[in-house]
Protein backbone atom coordinates (compact mmCIF):
# COMPACT_ATOMS: atom_id res chain seq x y z
CA UNK A 1 0.00 0.00 0.00
CA UNK A 2 0.87 3.40 -0.58
CA UNK A 3 1.54 6.27 1.76
CA UNK A 4 -0.79 9.17 1.67
CA UNK A 5 -4.77 9.14 1.72
CA UNK A 6 -6.56 6.14 3.60
CA UNK A 7 -9.65 5.52 1.53
CA UNK A 8 -11.29 5.33 -1.34
CA UNK A 9 -14.95 7.09 -2.34
CA UNK A 10 -17.33 4.98 -4.75
CA UNK A 11 -20.53 6.75 -6.05
CA UNK A 12 -22.96 3.89 -6.68
CA UNK A 13 -26.01 5.74 -8.87
CA UNK A 14 -28.91 3.18 -9.05
CA UNK A 15 -32.08 3.05 -10.71
CA UNK A 16 -33.95 4.13 -7.55
CA UNK A 17 -31.30 5.92 -5.16
CA UNK A 18 -27.97 7.11 -5.10
CA UNK A 19 -25.13 5.90 -2.57
CA UNK A 20 -21.49 7.30 -1.73
CA UNK A 21 -19.77 5.21 0.58
CA UNK A 22 -15.97 5.15 1.76
CA UNK A 23 -14.07 1.98 1.49
CA UNK A 24 -10.71 1.18 3.90
CA UNK A 25 -8.01 -0.07 1.65
CA UNK A 26 -9.12 -3.73 3.72
CA UNK A 27 -12.50 -3.34 1.71
CA UNK A 28 -14.82 -2.70 4.59
CA UNK A 29 -16.88 0.26 4.70
CA UNK A 30 -15.74 3.01 6.71
CA UNK A 31 -19.16 5.53 5.93
CA UNK A 32 -21.82 5.82 4.20
CA UNK A 33 -24.91 8.25 2.73
CA UNK A 34 -27.84 6.93 0.45
CA UNK A 35 -30.69 8.81 -1.44
CA UNK A 36 -33.84 8.37 -3.32
CA UNK A 37 -34.74 9.52 -6.49
CA UNK A 38 -38.20 10.07 -7.95
CA UNK A 39 -39.59 7.55 -10.43
CA UNK A 40 -41.55 9.19 -13.04
CA UNK A 41 -43.92 7.20 -15.02
CA UNK A 42 -45.49 9.53 -17.30
CA UNK A 43 -47.49 6.73 -19.15
CA UNK A 44 -48.03 2.90 -18.90
CA UNK A 45 -44.50 1.43 -19.93
CA UNK A 46 -42.73 4.31 -19.60
CA UNK A 47 -40.07 4.73 -16.86
CA UNK A 48 -38.08 8.33 -16.80
CA UNK A 49 -35.51 10.23 -14.14
CA UNK A 50 -34.90 13.73 -13.71
CA UNK A 51 -30.85 13.80 -14.04
CA UNK A 52 -30.99 17.29 -12.15
CA UNK A 53 -32.24 15.42 -9.14
CA UNK A 54 -29.60 12.49 -9.62
CA UNK A 55 -26.92 15.25 -9.88
CA UNK A 56 -27.99 16.83 -6.79
CA UNK A 57 -28.48 13.93 -5.11
CA UNK A 58 -25.09 12.41 -6.18
CA UNK A 59 -23.29 15.74 -4.53
CA UNK A 60 -25.53 15.82 -1.52
CA UNK A 61 -24.35 11.93 -0.49
CA UNK A 62 -20.33 12.62 -1.14
CA UNK A 63 -20.56 15.55 0.80
CA UNK A 64 -22.75 13.31 3.85
CA UNK A 65 -20.67 10.02 3.69
CA UNK A 66 -17.31 12.41 3.76
CA UNK A 67 -18.70 14.19 6.95
CA UNK A 68 -20.17 10.80 8.46
CA UNK A 69 -16.39 9.79 8.30
CA UNK A 70 -14.92 13.02 9.76
CA UNK A 71 -12.68 13.16 6.48
CA UNK A 72 -12.27 15.39 3.53
CA UNK A 73 -11.35 15.35 -0.04
CA UNK A 74 -7.62 15.11 1.28
CA UNK A 75 -8.12 11.91 2.62
CA UNK A 76 -9.62 9.66 -0.69
CA UNK A 77 -6.61 8.16 -2.88
CA UNK A 78 -9.89 8.05 -5.22
CA UNK A 79 -13.05 8.38 -6.53
CA UNK A 80 -15.08 5.62 -8.14
CA UNK A 81 -18.41 5.72 -10.27
CA UNK A 82 -20.59 2.85 -10.89
CA UNK A 83 -24.25 3.11 -12.68
CA UNK A 84 -27.56 1.91 -13.26
CA UNK A 85 -26.91 1.20 -17.42
CA UNK A 86 -28.42 2.06 -20.24
CA UNK A 87 -30.21 4.93 -18.97
CA UNK A 88 -30.11 7.31 -21.84
CA UNK A 89 -29.56 11.05 -20.93
CA UNK A 90 -28.79 14.30 -23.67
CA UNK A 91 -28.24 16.68 -23.11
CA UNK A 92 -26.92 20.54 -24.42
CA UNK A 93 -23.05 20.56 -24.35
CA UNK A 94 -22.83 24.36 -23.79
CA UNK A 95 -25.13 24.70 -21.15
CA UNK A 96 -25.23 21.75 -19.20
CA UNK A 97 -29.07 21.24 -19.73
CA UNK A 98 -30.66 17.91 -20.57
CA UNK A 99 -33.05 18.24 -23.33
CA UNK A 100 -35.22 15.33 -21.80
CA UNK A 101 -36.08 13.12 -18.86
CA UNK A 102 -33.38 10.14 -18.47
CA UNK A 103 -35.08 7.29 -20.54
CA UNK A 104 -34.48 4.74 -18.03
CA UNK A 105 -33.31 0.81 -18.89
CA UNK A 106 -36.75 -0.43 -17.85
CA UNK A 107 -38.76 1.81 -20.41
CA UNK A 108 -40.52 0.73 -23.47
CA UNK A 109 -41.79 2.89 -25.54
CA UNK A 110 -39.20 2.05 -28.49
CA UNK A 111 -41.05 -0.89 -29.20
CA UNK A 112 -41.88 0.37 -32.41
CA UNK A 113 -37.89 1.77 -32.92
CA UNK A 114 -36.45 -1.63 -32.49
CA UNK A 115 -39.61 -3.41 -34.07
CA UNK A 116 -38.94 -1.18 -37.12
CA UNK A 117 -34.36 -1.72 -37.25
CA UNK A 118 -35.63 -5.61 -37.01
CA UNK A 119 -37.12 -5.64 -40.52
CA UNK A 120 -34.14 -5.91 -42.01
CA UNK A 121 -32.05 -8.95 -40.20
CA UNK A 122 -34.75 -9.92 -37.56
CA UNK A 123 -33.98 -9.23 -33.48
CA UNK A 124 -29.97 -10.46 -33.97
CA UNK A 125 -29.43 -7.52 -36.97
CA UNK A 126 -26.20 -6.24 -34.87
CA UNK A 127 -25.63 -9.23 -32.63
CA UNK A 128 -22.07 -10.21 -34.12
CA UNK A 129 -21.20 -6.31 -33.66
CA UNK A 130 -22.87 -5.57 -30.55
CA UNK A 131 -23.30 -9.09 -29.01
CA UNK A 132 -26.79 -7.79 -27.91
CA UNK A 133 -30.40 -8.33 -29.43
CA UNK A 134 -32.52 -5.09 -30.60
CA UNK A 135 -34.53 -4.52 -27.41
CA UNK A 136 -36.12 -1.66 -25.79
CA UNK A 137 -33.80 -2.49 -22.88
CA UNK A 138 -30.68 -1.34 -24.62
CA UNK A 139 -29.58 2.58 -24.85
CA UNK A 140 -29.32 3.33 -28.63
CA UNK A 141 -32.98 3.45 -29.41
CA UNK A 142 -33.35 5.77 -26.58
CA UNK A 143 -31.21 7.87 -27.63
CA UNK A 144 -32.86 7.83 -31.38
CA UNK A 145 -36.43 8.11 -29.73
CA UNK A 146 -35.47 11.93 -28.30
CA UNK A 147 -33.96 12.46 -31.46
CA UNK A 148 -36.94 12.05 -33.10
CA UNK A 149 -39.58 13.26 -30.49
CA UNK A 150 -37.50 16.30 -28.64
CA UNK A 151 -38.03 19.55 -31.15
CA UNK A 152 -35.48 20.71 -32.38
CA UNK A 153 -33.12 17.95 -30.66
CA UNK A 154 -32.18 16.16 -34.22
CA UNK A 155 -31.11 19.47 -35.45
CA UNK A 156 -29.18 20.47 -32.68
CA UNK A 157 -27.59 17.57 -32.68
CA UNK A 158 -26.04 16.90 -36.35
CA UNK A 159 -24.78 20.74 -35.70
CA UNK A 160 -22.68 18.97 -32.95
CA UNK A 161 -24.68 21.37 -29.73
CA UNK A 162 -26.17 17.87 -28.16
CA UNK A 163 -23.85 15.13 -26.45
CA UNK A 164 -25.06 11.94 -24.89
CA UNK A 165 -24.12 9.65 -22.26
CA UNK A 166 -25.32 6.72 -19.92
CA UNK A 167 -25.72 7.88 -16.37
CA UNK A 168 -21.98 7.39 -15.73
CA UNK A 169 -21.16 9.91 -18.59
CA UNK A 170 -23.40 12.59 -17.05
CA UNK A 171 -21.98 12.09 -13.55
CA UNK A 172 -18.48 12.22 -14.86
CA UNK A 173 -18.95 15.65 -17.03
CA UNK A 174 -20.32 17.34 -14.15
CA UNK A 175 -18.15 16.64 -11.89
CA UNK A 176 -15.03 17.26 -13.80
CA UNK A 177 -16.52 20.58 -14.60
CA UNK A 178 -19.70 20.74 -16.70
CA UNK A 179 -19.65 22.74 -19.43
CA UNK A 180 -16.43 24.70 -18.32
CA UNK A 181 -13.82 21.46 -19.20
CA UNK A 182 -16.24 18.57 -18.03
CA UNK A 183 -14.76 15.24 -19.45
CA UNK A 184 -17.45 13.51 -22.27
CA UNK A 185 -16.47 9.66 -21.44
CA UNK A 186 -17.69 6.10 -20.57
CA UNK A 187 -15.81 2.73 -20.05
CA UNK A 188 -15.91 -0.20 -21.64
CA UNK A 189 -18.96 -1.79 -19.64
CA UNK A 190 -21.39 0.86 -20.14
CA UNK A 191 -20.16 1.19 -23.89
CA UNK A 192 -21.31 -2.20 -24.49
CA UNK A 193 -24.92 -1.83 -23.40
CA UNK A 194 -25.95 1.00 -25.91
CA UNK A 195 -25.60 -1.42 -28.66
CA UNK A 196 -23.19 1.04 -30.35
CA UNK A 197 -20.05 -0.29 -29.63
CA UNK A 198 -18.23 -3.00 -31.64
CA UNK A 199 -17.11 -6.04 -28.88
CA UNK A 200 -14.11 -7.02 -30.78
CA UNK A 201 -12.44 -3.19 -31.15
CA UNK A 202 -13.89 -1.05 -28.41
CA UNK A 203 -15.00 1.40 -30.26
CA UNK A 204 -18.32 2.80 -31.59
CA UNK A 205 -19.79 1.23 -34.89
CA UNK A 206 -20.26 3.75 -37.05
CA UNK A 207 -22.39 0.99 -39.28
CA UNK A 208 -24.79 1.08 -36.49
CA UNK A 209 -24.73 4.84 -35.38
CA UNK A 210 -25.91 5.31 -38.57
CA UNK A 211 -28.66 2.91 -39.08
CA UNK A 212 -30.09 4.11 -35.58
CA UNK A 213 -29.90 7.76 -37.13
CA UNK A 214 -27.50 8.83 -34.14
CA UNK A 215 -24.70 11.36 -34.88
CA UNK A 216 -21.12 9.89 -33.84
CA UNK A 217 -20.51 13.46 -32.69
CA UNK A 218 -23.29 12.88 -29.60
CA UNK A 219 -20.96 9.81 -27.96
CA UNK A 220 -18.51 9.55 -25.50
CA UNK A 221 -15.20 8.96 -25.75
CA UNK A 222 -14.87 5.01 -24.85
CA UNK A 223 -11.83 4.55 -21.90
CA UNK A 224 -11.13 1.42 -19.67
CA UNK A 225 -12.69 0.98 -16.22
CA UNK A 226 -9.77 1.44 -14.74
CA UNK A 227 -7.87 4.82 -15.34
CA UNK A 228 -7.73 8.49 -14.30
CA UNK A 229 -10.09 10.02 -16.11
CA UNK A 230 -10.32 13.47 -14.91
CA UNK A 231 -10.17 15.81 -11.11
CA UNK A 232 -13.58 16.15 -9.17
CA UNK A 233 -13.51 20.02 -9.01
CA UNK A 234 -15.21 19.91 -6.09
CA UNK A 235 -13.20 17.27 -3.93
CA UNK A 236 -9.52 17.91 -6.21
CA UNK A 237 -9.35 14.16 -6.56
CA UNK A 238 -9.12 12.11 -9.32
CA UNK A 239 -12.03 10.17 -11.01
CA UNK A 240 -10.59 6.66 -11.77
CA UNK A 241 -12.70 4.13 -12.19
CA UNK A 242 -16.07 3.50 -14.12
CA UNK A 243 -18.11 0.39 -14.13
CA UNK A 244 -21.27 -0.47 -15.23
CA UNK A 245 -23.17 -1.61 -12.12
CA UNK A 246 -23.38 -5.43 -12.60
CA UNK A 247 -19.67 -5.66 -13.76
CA UNK A 248 -18.70 -3.43 -10.63
CA UNK A 249 -20.77 -6.03 -8.62
CA UNK A 250 -18.63 -8.61 -10.46
CA UNK A 251 -15.51 -7.04 -9.94
CA UNK A 252 -16.25 -6.80 -6.33
CA UNK A 253 -16.93 -10.05 -5.63
CA UNK A 254 -13.74 -11.07 -6.79
CA UNK A 255 -15.20 -13.09 -9.84
CA UNK A 256 -12.23 -12.52 -12.42
CA UNK A 257 -11.34 -15.73 -13.30
CA UNK A 258 -12.95 -17.26 -16.30
CA UNK A 259 -15.85 -19.50 -15.45
CA UNK A 260 -16.64 -17.65 -12.55
CA UNK A 261 -20.58 -16.16 -11.99
CA UNK A 262 -21.80 -13.62 -9.60
CA UNK A 263 -25.91 -12.50 -9.12
CA UNK A 264 -26.86 -9.49 -8.26
CA UNK A 265 -30.40 -8.86 -6.06
CA UNK A 266 -31.54 -5.37 -7.26
CA UNK A 267 -34.22 -3.74 -8.69
CA UNK A 268 -33.96 -6.63 -11.28
CA UNK A 269 -31.17 -9.34 -10.92
CA UNK A 270 -28.34 -9.94 -13.31
CA UNK A 271 -25.95 -12.79 -13.79
CA UNK A 272 -22.96 -12.53 -14.83
CA UNK A 273 -20.01 -15.40 -16.05
CA UNK A 274 -17.17 -14.58 -16.77
CA UNK A 275 -15.65 -15.64 -20.21
CA UNK A 276 -12.60 -14.01 -19.75
CA UNK A 277 -10.87 -13.11 -23.11
CA UNK A 278 -12.62 -14.72 -25.48
CA UNK A 279 -16.13 -13.42 -26.90
CA UNK A 280 -18.53 -16.18 -26.36
CA UNK A 281 -21.98 -15.47 -28.44
CA UNK A 282 -25.15 -16.93 -26.71
CA UNK A 283 -27.86 -19.41 -28.43
CA UNK A 284 -29.66 -19.28 -25.37
CA UNK A 285 -30.94 -16.34 -24.80
CA UNK A 286 -28.03 -14.13 -23.10
CA UNK A 287 -25.97 -11.32 -23.62
CA UNK A 288 -22.48 -10.80 -24.77
CA UNK A 289 -21.04 -7.86 -23.00
CA UNK A 290 -17.77 -6.73 -21.65
CA UNK A 291 -17.20 -7.62 -18.11
CA UNK A 292 -14.12 -5.06 -17.15
CA UNK A 293 -11.07 -3.77 -18.73
CA UNK A 294 -7.57 -2.71 -16.38
CA UNK A 295 -5.93 -0.09 -18.14
CA UNK A 296 -4.27 -1.50 -20.77
CA UNK A 297 -4.85 -4.95 -19.92
CA UNK A 298 -7.07 -7.01 -22.33
CA UNK A 299 -10.72 -6.73 -22.08
CA UNK A 300 -12.37 -9.45 -19.78
CA UNK A 301 -15.60 -10.81 -21.30
CA UNK A 302 -18.73 -12.06 -19.57
CA UNK A 303 -22.18 -14.01 -20.30
CA UNK A 304 -25.39 -12.05 -18.82
CA UNK A 305 -28.44 -12.87 -17.64
CA UNK A 306 -30.72 -9.73 -17.31
CA UNK A 307 -33.72 -10.42 -15.17
CA UNK A 308 -36.22 -6.65 -15.63
CA UNK A 309 -38.12 -7.13 -12.51
CA UNK A 310 -36.99 -8.54 -8.68
CA UNK A 311 -37.05 -6.19 -6.50
CA UNK A 312 -39.05 -3.96 -8.05
CA UNK A 313 -41.54 -6.11 -7.52
CA UNK A 314 -41.82 -6.46 -3.81
CA UNK A 315 -41.83 -2.46 -4.12
CA UNK A 316 -44.95 -3.00 -6.56
CA UNK A 317 -46.25 -4.90 -3.84
CA UNK A 318 -45.80 -2.19 -1.65
CA UNK A 319 -46.17 0.83 -2.85
CA UNK A 320 -49.20 -0.02 -5.63
CA UNK A 321 -51.65 -3.06 -3.75
CA UNK A 322 -50.18 -2.00 -0.03
CA UNK A 323 -49.85 -4.87 0.96
CA UNK A 324 -47.26 -4.33 3.53
CA UNK A 325 -45.91 -0.93 4.73
CA UNK A 326 -41.55 -1.69 4.18
CA UNK A 327 -40.10 -3.91 1.30
CA UNK A 328 -38.26 -5.89 4.68
CA UNK A 329 -42.15 -7.19 4.98
CA UNK A 330 -42.14 -8.93 2.56
CA UNK A 331 -39.93 -11.63 4.00
CA UNK A 332 -42.32 -11.73 7.55
CA UNK A 333 -45.66 -12.67 5.26
CA UNK A 334 -43.72 -15.23 3.06
CA UNK A 335 -42.46 -17.20 6.27
CA UNK A 336 -45.61 -17.03 7.34
CA UNK A 337 -47.03 -19.75 4.87
CA UNK A 338 -45.10 -23.36 3.92
CA UNK A 339 -45.81 -22.63 0.06
CA UNK A 340 -47.18 -19.92 -2.51
CA UNK A 341 -50.71 -21.99 -2.35
CA UNK A 342 -50.23 -22.70 -6.09
CA UNK A 343 -50.39 -19.35 -6.92
CA UNK A 344 -47.21 -18.09 -9.55
CA UNK A 345 -46.67 -14.10 -10.49
CA UNK A 346 -44.42 -13.49 -13.26
CA UNK A 347 -43.57 -9.75 -13.52
CA UNK A 348 -43.53 -8.84 -16.99
CA UNK A 349 -43.68 -5.29 -16.29
CA UNK A 350 -41.28 -4.46 -19.42
CA UNK A 351 -41.81 -7.50 -21.43
CA UNK A 352 -39.47 -10.56 -20.24
CA UNK A 353 -35.74 -10.68 -20.83
CA UNK A 354 -33.29 -12.70 -20.59
CA UNK A 355 -33.39 -16.07 -21.66
CA UNK A 356 -36.98 -14.95 -23.27
CA UNK A 357 -36.74 -11.38 -25.02
CA UNK A 358 -40.33 -10.93 -25.33
CA UNK A 359 -41.36 -7.48 -25.34
CA UNK A 360 -45.11 -9.13 -26.09
CA UNK A 361 -45.23 -10.33 -22.44
CA UNK A 362 -46.44 -8.49 -19.59
CA UNK A 363 -46.96 -9.52 -16.02
CA UNK A 364 -49.69 -12.13 -14.69
CA UNK A 365 -50.77 -13.68 -11.62
CA UNK A 366 -51.51 -17.24 -12.39
CA UNK A 367 -53.01 -19.89 -10.09
CA UNK A 368 -55.65 -17.80 -8.13
CA UNK A 369 -58.01 -19.70 -5.81
CA UNK A 370 -60.12 -18.19 -2.67
CA UNK A 371 -57.59 -20.02 -0.55
CA UNK A 372 -54.49 -17.48 -1.63
CA UNK A 373 -54.33 -14.34 0.80
CA UNK A 374 -51.70 -11.76 0.88
CA UNK A 375 -49.27 -14.41 2.17
CA UNK A 376 -49.13 -16.39 -0.61
CA UNK A 377 -48.19 -13.40 -2.96
CA UNK A 378 -45.40 -11.93 -0.70
CA UNK A 379 -44.00 -15.67 -1.40
CA UNK A 380 -44.97 -16.36 -4.91
CA UNK A 381 -43.06 -12.81 -5.36
CA UNK A 382 -40.16 -14.14 -3.75
CA UNK A 383 -39.97 -17.14 -5.41
CA UNK A 384 -40.47 -15.64 -8.83
CA UNK A 385 -36.93 -13.77 -7.99
CA UNK A 386 -35.24 -17.75 -7.57
CA UNK A 387 -37.40 -19.69 -10.81
CA UNK A 388 -36.14 -16.54 -12.91
CA UNK A 389 -32.79 -16.97 -11.75
CA UNK A 390 -32.74 -20.63 -12.38
CA UNK A 391 -33.69 -19.88 -15.86
CA UNK A 392 -30.81 -17.82 -16.80
CA UNK A 393 -28.37 -20.11 -15.02
CA UNK A 394 -29.10 -22.94 -17.32
CA UNK A 395 -29.16 -20.65 -20.06
CA UNK A 396 -25.68 -19.85 -18.90
CA UNK A 397 -24.54 -23.40 -17.95
CA UNK A 398 -25.61 -24.55 -21.94
CA UNK A 399 -23.98 -21.41 -23.34
CA UNK A 400 -20.68 -21.75 -21.33
CA UNK A 401 -20.66 -26.07 -20.74
CA UNK A 402 -19.68 -24.53 -17.16
CA UNK A 403 -21.60 -26.47 -14.45
CA UNK A 404 -21.87 -23.97 -11.53
CA UNK A 405 -20.87 -25.62 -7.97
CA UNK A 406 -21.67 -21.85 -5.77
CA UNK A 407 -23.41 -18.81 -6.84
CA UNK A 408 -22.16 -15.94 -5.40
CA UNK A 409 -25.33 -13.19 -4.43
CA UNK A 410 -24.76 -9.60 -3.51
CA UNK A 411 -27.66 -6.93 -3.88
CA UNK A 412 -30.44 -5.34 -1.26
CA UNK A 413 -32.39 -8.68 -1.48
CA UNK A 414 -29.61 -11.16 -0.02
CA UNK A 415 -30.30 -10.43 3.30
CA UNK A 416 -33.57 -12.22 2.91
CA UNK A 417 -32.83 -15.54 3.84
CA UNK A 418 -36.11 -17.04 3.13
CA UNK A 419 -35.46 -16.04 -0.18
CA UNK A 420 -31.78 -17.22 -0.07
CA UNK A 421 -32.83 -20.57 0.93
CA UNK A 422 -35.84 -21.26 -1.42
CA UNK A 423 -32.83 -19.84 -4.11
CA UNK A 424 -30.12 -22.72 -3.25
CA UNK A 425 -33.47 -25.11 -3.21
CA UNK A 426 -34.63 -24.53 -6.95
CA UNK A 427 -30.82 -24.17 -8.16
CA UNK A 428 -29.45 -27.09 -6.03
CA UNK A 429 -26.53 -25.59 -5.55
CA UNK A 430 -25.09 -23.65 -2.80
CA UNK A 431 -25.79 -19.76 -2.94
CA UNK A 432 -22.86 -17.71 -0.60
CA UNK A 433 -22.99 -14.41 0.48
CA UNK A 434 -20.33 -12.35 0.69
CA UNK A 435 -19.12 -10.29 4.23
CA UNK A 436 -19.38 -6.58 2.20
CA UNK A 437 -22.94 -6.85 0.21
CA UNK A 438 -21.86 -3.86 -0.86
CA UNK A 439 -19.98 -5.36 -3.57
CA UNK A 440 -21.32 -2.22 -6.51
CA UNK A 441 -19.50 0.27 -4.72
CA UNK A 442 -16.79 -1.69 -3.94
CA UNK A 443 -16.24 -2.85 -6.91
CA UNK A 444 -15.94 0.82 -8.35
CA UNK A 445 -13.86 1.52 -5.29
CA UNK A 446 -11.12 -1.43 -6.88
CA UNK A 447 -11.13 -0.08 -10.16
CA UNK A 448 -10.23 3.22 -8.99
CA UNK A 449 -8.07 2.62 -6.30
CA UNK A 450 -5.86 0.39 -8.52
CA UNK A 451 -5.71 3.20 -11.21
CA UNK A 452 -4.13 5.04 -8.76
CA UNK A 453 -1.86 2.51 -6.58
CA UNK A 454 -3.73 2.80 -4.11
CA UNK A 455 -4.00 -1.17 -4.49
CA UNK A 456 -1.49 -3.25 -5.88
CA UNK A 457 -4.02 -5.06 -8.47
CA UNK A 458 -6.42 -7.71 -9.00
CA UNK A 459 -5.13 -9.96 -6.00
CA UNK A 460 -5.69 -7.81 -3.75
CA UNK A 461 -9.59 -7.62 -4.45
CA UNK A 462 -9.14 -11.45 -4.26
CA UNK A 463 -7.61 -10.95 -0.78
CA UNK A 464 -10.46 -9.01 0.70
CA UNK A 465 -13.30 -11.03 -0.67
CA UNK A 466 -14.98 -12.79 2.62
CA UNK A 467 -17.69 -15.17 2.88
CA UNK A 468 -20.63 -14.26 5.33
CA UNK A 469 -23.28 -17.01 4.96
CA UNK A 470 -24.30 -20.21 2.61
CA UNK A 471 -27.42 -21.51 1.98
CA UNK A 472 -27.23 -24.96 0.59
CA UNK A 473 -30.09 -26.73 -0.93
CA UNK A 474 -32.52 -28.49 1.26
CA UNK A 475 -34.92 -29.39 -0.98
CA UNK A 476 -36.26 -33.27 -2.49
CA UNK A 477 -35.34 -33.08 -6.34
CA UNK A 478 -38.64 -34.03 -7.39
CA UNK A 479 -40.34 -31.10 -5.86
CA UNK A 480 -37.89 -28.71 -6.98
CA UNK A 481 -39.01 -30.19 -10.38
CA UNK A 482 -42.74 -29.69 -9.59
CA UNK A 483 -42.26 -26.07 -8.86
CA UNK A 484 -40.28 -25.27 -11.96
CA UNK A 485 -42.68 -27.08 -14.32
CA UNK A 486 -45.16 -25.08 -13.00
CA UNK A 487 -43.19 -22.09 -13.32
CA UNK A 488 -42.70 -22.73 -16.51
CA UNK A 489 -46.36 -23.33 -17.69
CA UNK A 490 -47.26 -19.82 -15.62
CA UNK A 491 -44.23 -17.63 -17.74
CA UNK A 492 -46.20 -18.99 -20.82
CA UNK A 493 -48.79 -17.46 -19.62
CA UNK A 494 -46.99 -13.57 -20.25
CA UNK A 495 -46.82 -14.03 -23.61
CA UNK A 496 -48.47 -12.42 -26.79
CA UNK A 497 -50.30 -10.17 -24.31
CA UNK A 498 -49.42 -6.51 -26.25
CA UNK A 499 -50.82 -6.90 -30.10
CA UNK A 500 -52.87 -4.32 -31.70
CA UNK A 501 -55.44 -3.46 -29.04
CA UNK A 502 -53.68 -3.63 -26.50
CA UNK A 503 -50.33 -1.82 -27.84
CA UNK A 504 -52.34 1.90 -26.50
CA UNK A 505 -52.61 0.70 -23.26
CA UNK A 506 -49.74 -0.37 -22.47
CA UNK A 507 -46.72 1.52 -24.63
CA UNK A 508 -48.56 4.27 -25.43
CA UNK A 509 -45.92 4.29 -28.79
CA UNK A 510 -47.10 7.56 -30.34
Amino acid sequence: MTQGPRFVLAVDQGTTSTRAIVFTHAGQIHSVAQKEHRQIFPRAGWVEHDTTEILRNTREVIGQALGRGNLTGADLAAVGLTNQRETAVVWDRTTGEPVHHAIVWQDTRTARIVADLGREGGADRFKEVCGLPLATYFSGPKVRWILDHVEGARERAEAGDLIFGTIDTWLLWNLTGGPDGGVHATDVTNASRTMLMDLRTLSWSQDVAAAMAIPLSMLPEIRSSSEVYGTSRKLGVPIAGILGDQHAATFGQACLARGMSKNTYGTGNFMLLSTGTEIVRSDHGLLTTVCFKVGDQDAVYALEGSIAVTGSLVQWLRDNLGLFEESADVERLARQVEDNGGCYIVPAFSGLFAPYWRDDARGVIVGLTRYVDRRHLARAALEATAFQTREVLEAMEADSDVRLSELRVDGGMVANETLMQFQADILGVDVVRPRVVETTALGAAYAAGIAVGFWDGEQDVVGNWEEDRRWTPAMPEEERERLYRAWKKAVTRSFDWVDDDTARDHDSQV
